[in-house]
């Protein structure tokens, strides 16, 4: 860490005591994601760690979003956690097309808690450093409108950029239909400019085989050009 980081950590520990909270309990990597989500700006980072520590002791009180209570969202088995990719980040994929929209917008918000959560504790044994980030995979393949779900599609990118500060390492999105296009560019108006550079669209193969190299075949399923099986979400232990 250089001269420029240890000061801004200090003053951002500072802000965040004049705000009436602590940073005691948290490491160096952990504030350094909330400083780098604020381009190092100690005071905006100090204002974002406290709205995140108030928003966690309300949604998630207990410390953790049990199974039971998303019960519904895991039943649709349309999300996936393969293990880590070449670079040690957990490979969470979505199968869009088993996605359809629900009245329960309180359980979804639990539900991308839930797998945020755990797909972040997949890939560390023991204690959490606090810099692991993830690689999201959007498979878009067969969906159709009523799997098009733009409104919960913009909550888990806006959870990912107001409580889960630079966890993305990268979101492929595969087999996008051209429909998909008009409501991809809506959703893009709420993403910001940090998390749409994260952002892949793999439309060729030179892109699928780049894809493939990033990921590694190790964890990718063999539908996707790897060696691996799908494993649900629920179906893996942490």
């Amino acid at each position: 860490m250089d001269r420029n980081e240890e000061m801004a950590l200090a003053q951002m520990r500072e802000s965040v005591e004049k705000l009436g909270s602590s940073t005691e309990d948290y490491g160096e990597k952990t504030l350094m994601r909330f400083l780098i989500a604020r381009s190092m700006d100690p005071e905006k980072a100090a204002k974002m760690f406290c709205q995140w520590k108030k928003w966690r002791a309300e949604m998630v009180p207990l410390g953790y979003i049990s199974a039971s209570e998303v019960a519904d969202e895991l039943a649709a088995e349309k999300f996936y956690l393969q293990g880590l990719s070449k670079n040690g980040h957990p490979v969470l994929i979505v199968k869009v097309n088993k996605h359809f929209r629900s009245n329960d917008q309180v359980q979804f918000k639990k539900f991308v808690v839930h797998l945020l959560d755990k797909t972040i504790a997949s890939s560390f044994k023991g204690r959490e450093i606090g810099n692991e980030k993830l690689i999201a995979i959007a498979d878009l393949q067969n969906i159709t409108y009523n799997n098009a779900d733009a409104r919960r599609i913009i909550t888990g990118f806006q959870f990912l950029q107001a409580y889960y500060p630079e966890r993305l390492a990268t979101c492929y999105i595969l087999h996008m239909p051209q429909f998909f296009v008009a409501v991809w560019r809506f959703v893009c108006r709420f993403l910001d400019k940090a998390t749409q550079e994260k952002i892949r669209i793999v439309t060729n193969e030179e892109q699928r085989e780049q894809f493939i190299r990033e990921v590694g075949e190790e964890v990718l399923p063999e539908e996707y050009g790897g060696r691996a099986k799908l494993v649900l979400l629920q179906d893996v232990a942490v």
